[in-house]
């Protein structure tokens, strides 16, 4: 289902998509990309949690981006949509972008997430293993950066350009406004002080990594697990950066293990 929320007493509207109706609640953060509307890892969550997944400010028809400046804000703002949905606790689930914010909310108020999930999060930078820069990225080059097989029919689908040019200057004017939003995390670097607070993270945490990302590489694993206690790493076969489309049942089942364990 998918609601309007006016957040903050009207600071924020937010998209909210939920999918399940009983089960612990989760809450899943999306990465730079937004949600696709062809979710259906979210959907098949829905089985067994209460799944929250808003668009971020900025993204589709959620609006209030500009109250937010820096991966604070992000956090804080994400800390009160909790309480205004009524779950002060919840399973968090972030993907690239979300799940840096994830890793924040759960460091900056150790109470909020009961269980953490990771897919490939941004947040630390590593010379020896830069990240490609996404935001200059031209949109062929998308496709090999986010995906196993790029050439496979969900990647085709997923970053097509379209030949209609009013649909392409859509997608032109609708890339804009999110990059703008994510830039204030991503842009030039990730590294926004997460190294900093992780420490204080307390859930148990699961970090997940598609074996082929090339966006941001499972190297990256190994600095998320030596700075977050109680964590431990999970890799999926045959999957890139954007794993939950490329193999969305080892992604469902890897979250759902871990969160009912």
């Amino acid at each position: 289902m998918i609601a309007t929320h006016n957040s903050q007493n009207g600071k924020y509207s937010i998209e909210l998509h939920t999918f399940g109706k009983s089960g612990d609640p989760l809450l899943f953060i999306q990465g730079a990309g937004g949600l696709t509307g062809v979710d259906g890892f979210l959907e098949d969550l829905g089985r067994d949690f209460r799944v929250f997944a808003p668009q971020f400010p900025g993204y589709a028809d959620s609006t209030g981006e500009t109250n937010i400046d820096d991966v604070v804000d992000a956090a804080l703002f994400f800390h009160q949509l909790m309480d205004e949905l009524n779950i002060p606790t919840a399973n968090i689930v972030g993907h690239s972008m979300g799940g840096m914010l994830a890793a924040e909310v759960a460091a900056l108020d150790i109470h909020r997430a009961k269980k953490l999930v990771l897919a490939a999060p941004a947040g630390f930078w590593l010379d020896a293993n830069p990240i490609p820069d996404l935001f200059a990225a031209q949109l062929d080059e998308i496709a090999a950066l986010l995906f196993h097989d790029p050439k496979s029919p969900g990647a085709q689908l997923m970053t097509a350009i379209p030949t209609d040019f009013k649909a392409l200057e859509t997608m032109y004017v609708e890339r804009v406004k999110r990059f703008a939003t994510a830039s204030k995390f991503l842009w030039p670097i990730p590294d926004r002080g997460l190294k900093k607070r992780a420490y204080r993270i307390a859930a148990p945490t699961l970090l997940l990594w598609g074996e082929s990302d090339r966006l941001i590489p499972p190297i990256y694993a190994k600095e998320f697990t030596s700075r977050i206690k109680n964590s431990k790493l999970q890799t999926i076969k045959e999957a890139g950066h954007m794993m939950m489309y490329e193999q969305p049942e080892a992604f469902v089942k890897a979250v759902r293990e871990f969160l009912k364990s």
